[in-house]
């Protein structure tokens, strides 16, 4: 093979300067050298042509000298509690948090000074830690599952013409009261049957959400729902926005929100950017915490309902989430999204200015009362009982999806006569 890698490294340069007759013959002596093909001698001797001079044969790069690691293990450890704790927030977001994340679990006794590698320059080092090094760190924790589920949306026929359509790109909204609102659906592998259905709201200023499972998409479960997010959400509520959906566009819930003066509008048919804040919350929240599952009884529509009381207080209180602010250019002219600093929804609501000094109290002093490890271990809790209850009954289902590949013996077998 030196041979070779030697006639290519000679040729090389005679070959690509020159003309295309004089190329052919240089093809033809180095092929009739090598026993190599003519598209295979052509492309060594371009490579050949490529590289710097010598004989070809590629030259060992000198290993790259390891960095030593700025954070000490101690701190990789306490990292990983942290990060368990938080509900695996991504690195940007730990970042913002860790300050409150550190506060809260030392308060309630999760992380104790000379107790389980845990110290005050433990402390110092996660606090320095930049996002990057976070991701980095925690690479080897972090696991991805990449699920789809079935949509169960459709177009309504009805009362669409009379609700205002609000769009991708509308002006966002500048104070905290207007929320997206969507359902999804506890179906597991098919449609058919009766099952749960969760409704979601976020609120597009702030981040802040309310869920809630409901035996079904009825209007009067819905309106329920509905009524107890208005009621259970710390601030007036002033506009609604939701999908085509017929749980949502019916007279009932209609009439609900304007008696209530609520602004109600709906997004455009199959276009899923329209709620690009609810469609994100559906996928990170409902599907993140609650499976894709089948979900029918009362007791699992009990147990999902207690998780999503766990599940808000941890986006609302301790996830910072960033918001677009508007657009920009990078260093090569490109057009880039901008995003605020990160920030959790209570801090949004607080710095919006739209409680009174009591409500603001509130709602910091409850803050201070989570534990966030605690949140973690009832969450996980709460999820394997919803394995147990419906794990099982959802793989069934799947698998009676699928036709069997063997015949009715009771049919009996037909063979082809010879």
């Amino acid at each position: 093979m030196t041979s070779r890698a030697e006639v290519t490294s000679r040729y090389a340069e005679a070959y690509v300067k020159a003309s295309k007759r004089d190329r052919g013959r240089i093809l033809d002596q180095v092929v009739e050298v090598t026993g190599w093909s003519r598209d295979n001698a052509r492309r060594r001797l371009r490579a050949a042509a490529s590289r710097p001079p010598g004989t070809g044969r590629p030259v060992a790069k000198r290993p790259r000298k390891q960095r030593s690691p700025k954070f000490s293990y101690d701190a990789l450890k306490v990292l990983q509690t942290v990060w368990a704790a938080s509900g695996g927030q991504c690195g940007k977001y730990l970042a913002a948090s860790m300050q409150i994340q550190l506060d809260l679990l030392e308060r309630h006794g999760e992380l104790v000074d000379g107790t389980d590698r845990y110290a005050a320059g433990v402390r110092a080092e996660l606090l320095s830690m930049s996002a990057a090094s976070i991701d980095r760190y925690l690479k080897g924790a972090k696991a991805t599952d990449q699920i789809k589920g079935v949509s169960t949306t459709k177009p309504s026929p009805l009362l669409r013409s009379s609700i205002k359509i609000r769009k991708a790109g509308d002006e966002v909204e500048a104070e905290p009261g207007f929320f997206e609102g969507d359902t999804v659906a506890h179906c597991g592998p098919t449609l058919k049957g009766e099952f749960a259905r969760t409704l979601n709201l976020t609120d597009v200023h702030t981040g802040w959400v309310f869920t809630r499972t409901v035996r079904n998409n009825a209007h009067v479960h819905i309106r329920g729902a509905l009524r107890a997010g208005v009621e259970e959400v710390p601030f007036e509520v002033t506009g609604l926005d939701f999908d085509n959906g017929t749980e949502f566009l019916n007279k009932a819930v209609i009439k609900w929100a304007g008696e209530r003066e609520i602004f109600f509008t709906r997004s455009r048919p199959y276009k899923k950017n329209d709620q690009a804040t609810i469609e994100s919350k559906n996928n990170h929240l409902v599907r993140k915490y609650g499976f894709y599952y089948r979900y029918d009884t009362n007791e699992e529509r009990r147990v999902l309902n207690r998780l999503w009381r766990l599940v808000n207080d941890r986006f609302n209180y301790l996830t910072p989430t960033k918001k677009p602010t508007g657009f920009g250019t990078d260093r090569n002219g490109r057009r880039t999204r901008l995003y605020d600093k990160p920030a959790t929804p209570l801090e949004r609501l607080l710095a919006a200015k739209v409680l009174s000094p009591t409500q603001e109290a509130e709602l910091v002093a409850y803050r201070e009362s989570l534990n966030p490890a605690a949140i973690a271990r009832k969450i996980a809790d709460l999820q394997a009982v919803l394995l147990k209850l419906a794990k099982d009954k959802t793989e069934q289902l799947y698998l009676a999806s699928f036709p069997t590949a063997l015949p009715d013996i009771r049919k009996g077998i037909r063979i082809k006569a010879s």
